[in-house]
């Protein structure tokens, strides 16, 4: 499982670089190997360059997600040695791209950064939001992210979460068209070899029913106190306004871990383990229990379904984001 100590639709100069980088020292030390940042556009985060450095400081590997205007020669100088890859998302042919950032020189703009991204020698990929209605661009996309020389095609399920909660209402994809992304994506694999590598976010029932201590539905082993937090919860996000939560971005604050403008990320772990450790992975077990056994479909975005239960736990309780 790919795991993100850090991401998240913002990251903006709301939270000073000083709180992230101490929180970057203590996920390390909790077992905690990659460091993701996203937006909104994290380029235009002025401490971007030191909290990479920082993070591979720390033994850990760093990722950045942009829509790629920005990556002009300047900034690729800034990033270089401090990035591991740099994922540009893409929401298909030139004009859907357009259409989805609402601006006529999105995708232009995009490749015309490619050139000195190339040049810089720094990996890259594409993200490709899949919707209900787009799985027909998938093949222009893998065709793009070879042509463009790209590392990674990973293909990620529109969620209800963030802007696409309210610009994109009815658009996620539902159970069959997931599954058709899945075939797709094998019929690719087929056809462009090692050139590309392609991911697709979502989860094989069977594979959650063999393997639940993955998705944090196991039993705790005994001497879990002891276990890298990383281990028991992961990955983290570093919202906003400083909250931390697992998961993913606007998780139910019922199983955020706090603030860190209140504690530091060390203490937020401490605290967590002993209050809301337990009850988290309850969650996730009845997730599990919920998503095993016979189905008519196989796959199914386990992160997404996961919020969405918490949501309804923090909801019959009472809590709200």
């Amino acid at each position: 499982m790919h795991c993100y100590s850090f991401s998240g639709p913002k990251v903006t100069d709301e939270l000073a670089p000083s709180l992230l980088i101490k929180a970057l020292t203590d996920a390390s030390r909790h077992g905690y190997g990659v460091a993701s940042f996203s937006g909104g556009e994290p380029l235009m985060y002025k401490g971007l360059p030191d909290l990479l450095a920082h993070a591979h400081a720390c033994g850990m590997l760093t990722t950045i997600t942009t829509n790629g205007m920005l990556l002009d020669e300047r900034r690729l100088e800034q990033l270089h040695g401090k990035v591991d890859l740099i994922a540009i998302s893409l929401d298909g042919r030139p004009e859907s791209h357009n259409r989805v950032r609402a601006s006529p020189r999105a995708f232009s703009g995009m490749r015309s950064r490619l050139k000195h991204l190339r040049k810089s020698g720094i990996p890259f990929g594409f993200i490709f939001t899949l919707t209900q209605y787009n799985l027909d661009e998938l093949d222009w996309v893998a065709a793009f992210a070879v042509k463009e020389g790209a590392q990674l095609l990973q293909i990620h399920p529109l969620e209800n979460v963030g802007r696409a909660a309210e610009e994109m209402a009815g658009e996620r994809p539902d159970q069959t068209e997931a599954a058709y992304a899945v075939i797709e994506a094998l019929r690719l694999k087929d056809y462009i070899g090692e050139r590309v590598h392609i991911q697709v976010d979502l989860i094989d029932r069977q594979y959650v029913e063999n393997e639940p201590e993955t998705f944090f539905a196991g039993e705790l082993p005994g001497d879990s106190d002891n276990s890298p937090f990383a281990e028991l919860i992961s990955p983290l996000v570093i919202e906003p306004d400083g909250a931390v939560v697992p998961i993913q971005y606007g998780f139910a604050r019922k199983f955020a871990l706090g603030s860190l403008y209140e504690a530091s990320l060390d203490e937020l772990i401490k605290t967590w383990r002993g209050v809301k450790m337990l009850e988290f992975r309850a969650l996730c077990r009845r997730l599990v229990d919920s998503q095993t056994g016979p189905a008519e479909l196989p796959f199914f975005n386990w992160y997404e379904l996961l919020g969405e239960m918490a949501d309804n736990r923090a909801s019959a309780a009472g809590t709200t984001n």
